[in-house]
């Protein structure tokens, strides 16, 4: 029985799993690009929150809302917060709040934006 008292309405550990295959997601795709010298970015995880800071110094920051069951994101364009909707089995998209676009389009365009050129986790 899934605890429907949570934000989701997803249980604690199904967030969990799903924020850190997405936080996982984000590190292999840098990790990619470090590797194919796609664009040099300074990647930082600190428990549940990643720090990317591109070549002209920017930063995005991505963290974890475990009250929240939310993904934040921090970019020079502003703040997003993200939920996770999908299959029960955690196979689903994390869903902006307001606008309901795709995590990874979001950080795609922010980090494109700051970085000068066109990047896609």
């Amino acid at each position: 029985m899934s605890d429907t008292t949570t934000p989701s309405g997803w249980p604690d550990a199904l967030y969990d799993q799903a924020a850190h295959r997405a936080l996982a997601r984000i590190e292999s795709c840098i990790d990619q690009w470090l590797e194919d010298d796609v664009v040099d970015i300074d990647s930082a995880r600190s428990g549940g929150m990643i720090t990317l800071t591109l070549p002209n110094r920017t930063q995005l920051i991505i963290n974890m809302q475990p009250p929240l069951h939310e993904l934040w994101l921090a970019a020079r364009s502003g703040g997003y917060h993200f939920r996770f909707g999908g299959e029960s089995t955690g196979e689903g998209v994390w869903q902006d709040t307001r606008t309901g676009e795709d995590f990874f389009l979001v950080l795609s365009r922010c980090a494109s934006e700051q970085a000068g050129k066109a990047l896609q986790f």
